[in-house]
């Protein structure tokens, strides 16, 4: 559907008239916990957003001229649509105090005063996003409140509800268009409006498989796009079984081939790789969303549409980024939003994570999504994971909107012979520009103690390149220069040595995202122009194992 006739549908929609109840036909609970730190710095002003803090303040606390948080300018498009949809309601409920309640409404009549006319406040995503919200923490936001209050919310939320369920099905290619949906529905719900709610239910089959793939993937290729899918799903499920309504058999399908597949992305902590704007939120959300989705079925070791292979073996564990990025090349949307699913993709083709027991050891770096250009695109650069770089190049264009130029052929194969396993994966994403194709190889024993690698670069006239292994900030690495190798010491006591050959080793400073950045170190191998592969190999101390190559 063209961008004018959905706007079109709305403007014949907002001649139509809609009943505004004083409150919701129907009371919602959001489901997922806040974070109290986050609901402390909205007290003082300030908002986080994906571990990204700008001031969200009231109009009365500022000067002229000083940023709200609500106006363009106020941050990135990401971090805009976030507070327009007030993700930041779940943060100031679980601080639970009178002064929070109180903000959480000063916020939002100020939002209704000014916010609201922001042109970010109407796309489909963020508004499904603020109505799930408004109705989720109702009783925390509104249920006491003077009439007034409640009464200019109450409007506000049927005319964006009324506007949102005419642009179905959203324009979005990504989560967005599921969020969209969802608000839409819960709304429609709501304000007992049952063309709204038959509107949504027709749309809601076809957004579910669009959304995630045959193997239970998300069309995102992100595990924490995919975990929050999974949110949506749970709640779209919980609220159309509180309301009495059948859900489409597609629903619980899509359940139950998606929670099996985010258990592929969780390491032995309980958190989620770090793969395509994925951030570190730890294993307790997790947890609930996998009870809360009645999941059933064991981690798969490989999602063949999604790109992804997980090695496990012993105490060890091996996940690797094997599958091309989803098509895109889209502009952005009047708004500044990226409107295809390769908006938060990273360049990290063949980048891997491993785990040993409940130690997270090599990572990728992780991902500031709402920040703006240059710090996001950092962490979205594929010197940010641990695969192999190519002439300081990255093996995907990043571009605002998603990824330009990108490896169009990624290939993978896979066997296991006695309980070790072997990966054979490569990419295209150099042919352009070098001529090249980077090849991985990761062999990983029958008792999880040794892991052994080679990246290869096949064409003519190669540039140099560095592998890149990123540390968990719990590993202390200690270089052994005599040896070409690293000892690398776990916070459980547990030792691990990497060494190489036909590459100069060496370790330097890196980050890791998980709430705030957090200092850690990287190991480099670097090879000189010319060079067409690399060896290493990872063994536990202890062990006897071959050197690479031999």
């Amino acid at each position: 559907m063209s961008d004018w006739l959905r706007g079109a549908r709305r403007v014949v929609a907002g001649l139509k008239p809609v009943r505004v109840p004083d409150a919701p036909a129907r009371s919602f609970r959001d489901l997922w916990p806040g974070d109290a730190a986050r609901g402390h710095r909205l007290l003082r002003g300030e908002c986080e957003i994906a571990g990204t803090i700008r001031p969200l303040a009231l109009s009365t606390e500022v000067g002229q001229g000083q940023a709200l948080g609500w106006e363009e300018g106020g941050g990135s498009a990401i971090w805009r649509a976030a507070v327009h949809g007030f993700a930041w309601l779940r943060d100031l409920r679980a601080l639970g105090t009178d002064a929070a309640r109180l903000r959480a409404r000063d916020l939002t009549a100020d939002w209704l005063a000014r916010g609201g006319v922001e042109a970010i406040a109407a796309v489909p995503e963020v508004a499904g996003a603020r109505l799930s919200a408004w109705l989720g923490h109702w009783d925390f936001l509104a249920a006491t409140a003077e009439d007034g209050f409640r009464r200019q919310l109450m409007v506000r939320l049927a005319q964006d509800a009324r506007g949102l369920v005419a642009s179905l099905p959203a324009e979005a290619r990504h989560r967005g268009a599921l969020v969209a949906l969802k608000g839409g529905l819960a709304a429609s719900v709501a304000l007992n409006e049952e063309a709204w709610v038959a509107r949504c239910l027709r749309v809601l089959p076809q957004e579910i498989e669009r959304q995630i793939l045959q193997d239970g993937a998300h069309v995102e290729r992100s595990p924490g796009q995919l975990l929050l899918a999974v949110q949506d799903l749970i709640e779209i499920r919980n609220l159309l079984h509180g309301a009495g309504l059948e859900a489409p058999p597609h629903l619980a399908l899509a359940l139950d081939r998606a929670a099996p597949a985010l258990r592929l992305f969780r390491h032995g902590d309980g958190g989620l790789a770090l793969f395509n704007g994925t951030r570190d939120e730890g294993a307790a959300l997790v947890d609930l969303v996998l009870t809360q989705g009645q999941a059933r079925g064991r981690a798969p070791l490989i999602l063949t549409e999604g790109g992804f292979q997980r090695l496990q073996a012993g105490r060890t564990l091996v996940i690797a980024d094997c599958g091309a990025p989803p098509e895109g090349r889209g502009a952005l949307s009047p708004a500044g939003l990226p409107r295809h699913p390769d908006r938060f993709h990273h360049a990290g083709t063949l980048s891997f994570e491993m785990s040993v027991g409940r130690d997270r050891l090599i990572v990728n770096c992780g991902s500031a999504i709402a920040a703006e250009g240059p710090w996001r695109d950092a962490l979205r650069a594929t010197a940010a994971h641990s695969t192999l770089v190519l002439a300081d190049t990255n093996s995907s264009e990043l571009r605002e909107e998603g990824l330009g130029r990108r490896p169009e052929a990624v290939e993978a194969e896979r066997q296991e012979a006695n309980g070790a396993q072997w990966l054979d994966a490569s990419h295209d994403g150099y042919r352009r520009g070098h001529g090249a194709i980077h090849r991985r190889r990761l062999y990983l024993s029958e008792n999880g103690d040794d892991l052994r690698g080679e990246d290869l670069l096949e064409g003519e006239n190669l540039p140099a390149c560095v592998v890149r292994f990123h540390l968990h900030p719990g590993v202390v690495a200690s270089l052994q220069e005599e040896e070409n190798a690293v000892l690398l010491r776990l916070p459980s006591g547990g030792s691990w040595r990497l060494r190489a050959s036909r590459a100069r080793l060496g370790v330097e400073e890196s980050v890791f995202m998980a709430g705030e950045p957090r200092r850690t170190s990287q190991v480099v191998l670097t090879a000189e122009a010319g060079s067409p592969s690399v060896q290493w190999a990872l063994s536990r101390v202890g062990q006897a194992g071959r050197a690479p190559g031999e």
